[in-house]
């Protein structure tokens, strides 16, 4: 699959702007918004394998899948937040980053590669339930991808969190060789 995969997304990931996620903090921890778009297009050719779709469609489903969280800004930002404090009531909630980065997504991966209307569609309705519901099975797909990728990043964050607060909590605790003593 490795090679399939690299085949598909080639132009994509080199390209100098897509390489920039790796700049990007997601889902906390030390995880880069590069290596969950990455996770997320594996686990998504994956899944479009495993349902047997066309060639053409896992090709979308990856592409789509490695582009959907392509909208280009820092939604940690000073800037963003300033940005957000200009709407009121429920269009300041349309605009939060959770309700409208696949729409902003699309919007400019359109514009550097080329999408048809199934991966536009996809990458518009990832974030369901807070964004359209998916239309299409490459959109179902996305989806799913996206929050299995997503909930062990998040995962993987807490427990990274606890091992720092246990450390300093319990800093008698001998650790040997990276595993822990658990009889101290």
């Amino acid at each position: 699959m490795d090679q399939f995969f690299e085949q598909m997304t080639e132009d994509i990931i080199g390209h100098p702007l897509f390489q920039q996620l790796r700049l990007c903090t997601h889902h906390g921890g030390e995880n880069s918004l590069y290596v969950h778009s990455v996770d997320t297009a594996r686990c998504a050719c994956r899944l479009a394998l495993y349902f047997h779709l066309t060639e053409d469609r896992v090709r979308a489903v990856t592409r789509a899948a490695l582009l959907h969280d392509f909208f280009g800004y820092d939604w940690h930002s000073d800037d963003y937040k300033q940005t957000l404090r200009h709407y009121r009531g429920w269009h300041r909630v349309k605009q939060m980053h959770a309700f409208a980065h696949g729409e902003r997504a699309a919007r400019r991966a359109d514009r550097f590669f080329p999408l048809d209307e199934r991966q536009r569609s996809a990458i518009i309705s990832h974030m369901f339930p807070l964004a359209p519901v998916p239309r299409n099975s490459e959109a179902w797909i996305l989806t799913l991808a996206d929050k299995v990728v997503a909930s062990r990043e998040v995962s993987a964050t807490v427990g990274l969190y606890m091992r720092r607060w246990y450390r300093k909590v319990f800093p008698a605790v001998h650790h040997r060789e990276g595993r822990h003593s658990w009889s101290a």
